[in-house]
């Protein structure tokens, strides 16, 4: 996994970046500002931790952009703010996690490997109510209309939204908080219903019928 940090403290950017070293995570960048951040996403990382208060732009409108750039880009958000506001500010820039910066190592490593692997982690300290809120706009957000997939039922329509974003059966269950083989069952179901042979093709007629990119 290779991670881009975007922290302007050098102190916690640096025992952060020796963190994730010890656990065999390859750190391809350090920035402290967005800018910074921006000229280095050509190096190419999986993950980006990105501070809140940067000094030249808001770490939400950063995490929208760096997304915008690269959609397969996961962000975890870790940061000094608790204040519900912010958190959903971060999770509907397209922030895949959210954690407050005393977090444990511990709790820092398994979050990003979590989001790397396709899952929303929130910080177990954090409101929620927030976290079932913000999960459930993004669910909304996710989800084809009934109208384009009248023989789809809503929560068929939840998973085939997930499976076009390239979640797997495991982060699709943790996202909507059932089992795997309840998952791997609506997948079952989705193919048959849409009359097609894998998930590929069922998230380019998702495409075809909403009109998305």
């Amino acid at each position: 996994m290779k991670a881009l940090l975007v922290e302007d403290h050098p102190v916690y950017r640096d025992g952060l970046a020796a963190l994730l070293a010890t656990a065999g995570i390859d750190v391809v960048g350090v920035a402290g500002t967005g800018a910074e951040a921006l000229s280095l996403l050509d190096t190419n990382p999986d993950v980006v931790l990105m501070d809140i208060g940067l000094p030249d732009r808001d770490g939400a409108d950063l995490t929208a952009h760096l997304l915008e750039l690269r959609p397969d880009l996961k962000v975890l958000v870790l940061t000094m703010f608790h204040d519900d506001t912010v958190i959903a500010r971060a999770l509907e820039a397209g922030a895949s996690g959210y954690l407050v910066k005393d977090a444990r190592p511990d709790e820092i490593l398994s979050a990003l490997k979590s989001v790397a692997s396709g899952a929303l982690v929130i910080g177990s300290d954090l409101a929620s109510s927030v976290r079932r809120s913000a999960w459930a706009d993004a669910l909304r957000r996710s989800s084809p209309p009934a109208t384009a997939f009248p023989e789809l039922r809503e929560r068929e329509r939840q998973v085939l939204g997930l499976m076009a974003q390239g979640l797997s059966n495991a982060a699709i269950a943790e996202r909507l908080g059932v089992s795997g083989k309840t998952v791997a069952n609506y997948v079952s179901t989705i193919l048959t219903q849409l009359r097609v042979h894998d998930r590929a093709a069922a998230a380019r007629l998702m495409k075809e019928r909403t009109g998305s990119s």
